[in-house]
């Protein structure tokens, strides 16, 4: 008998993680009599009782799996670890915030039946603001137009993923993998189903500013060297426009000696200028270098501190 691997990463979700379970559990029913599945769950060190609350359906359902990290390791080495330790035949990764649906998981497992390798929850609508739905489809613009391979726009991880392309991914080998972007690389058959994202009914949001630009970033430099390259281009054009400019005061100046005055303040908003073109391309330079010591450093994703069920 095939089996489905499902896998979620949660940090703090007591509130959340049994309504999940009952509702994964309801979802796969009809599909019992085809498939074994495990349900693994990878806690990013819950501060909670998200933990004890997963042993004990771990307890009443071997099934259940559980993987604790030792401390938290973030919003992307984590969930990745979950997703390669799975050994199904299908992989579906959910979150367990209840914004993707689980009654989603029956059509992954009919379309991955029909061939496809990879099918994908794509956002169609959200629950958003207004101004947080405008960035994010800024975004997404950015990075078809800089990506080296064909990316997923409003996909968000959700989804079912062929055995294959799980062993593709680990192949890899990457230390912090952007797993949207990995996906695209790897080049299988896609499928994407498109869904309504609801809000978050209960507990806080794990997103904040800072990683939601890392992951921002990281989707960027993680498939595409074009921004180093338009600084090759930016800094050529600004070189020429600072040639032509002087050469155009110093003519006005031959020409208007005594009359032309300049003064201090185009020099003072020049340099300024300058400085700030200067200061963003060792920002994103930095970054790309950041990235490489991460490669270099090649430490593992995760350190675990305890699995449950896994021998079972």
């Amino acid at each position: 008998m095939k089996k489905i691997s499902i896998v979620t990463g949660c940090y703090n979700e007591s509130e959340n993680v049994n309504e999940l379970i009952r509702r994964v559990k309801l979802a796969m029913e009809p599909y019992l009599a085809k498939y074994d599945y495990e349900y693994i769950f990878i806690d990013n060190a819950s501060e909670d009782n998200t933990v004890e609350l997963l042993k004990i359906q771990a307890d009443q359902d071997q099934r259940i799996k559980i993987i604790v990290n030792s401390r938290n390791f973030g919003h992307i080495r984590s969930p990745s670890y979950g997703v390669f330790q799975a050994d199904g035949d299908a992989v579906i990764y959910i979150v367990a915030d209840l914004q993707d649906p689980p009654e989603m998981i029956g059509e992954f497992i009919d379309k991955w039946e029909e061939g496809n390798d990879i099918v994908i929850a794509v956002k169609q609508d959200t629950e958003e603001s207004n101004l947080m739905s405008v960035v994010r489809g800024l975004y997404y613009k950015i990075l078809h137009k800089l990506s080296e391979v064909t990316t997923f726009k409003d996909f968000s991880g959700y989804g079912l993923f062929d055995k294959k392309v799980i062993f593709a991914l680990r192949q890899m080998k990457d230390s912090y993998p952007f797993f949207r972007g990995m996906l695209a690389e790897a080049g299988y058959q896609v499928y994407k189903i498109p869904y309504n994202q609801p809000n978050r009914v209960r507990g806080l949001t794990k997103n904040n500013f800072y990683s939601l630009y890392d992951i921002g970033v990281l989707g960027i430099i993680s498939t595409s060297k074009i921004p180093l390259r338009l600084m090759i281009f930016i800094g050529l054009f600004c070189s020429v426009l600072s040639f032509l400019a002087g050469l155009s005061y110093f003519i006005l100046k031959l020409v208007y000696w005594s009359e032309m005055t300049l003064g201090i303040a185009p020099l003072v908003i020049g340099v300024f200028f300058i400085l700030s073109i200067l200061l963003f391309f060792l920002g994103v330079i930095g970054e790309y270098v950041g990235a490489i010591y991460t490669q270099v450093l090649n430490r593992p994703l995760v350190f675990v501190k305890e699995r449950v069920n896994f021998d079972k």
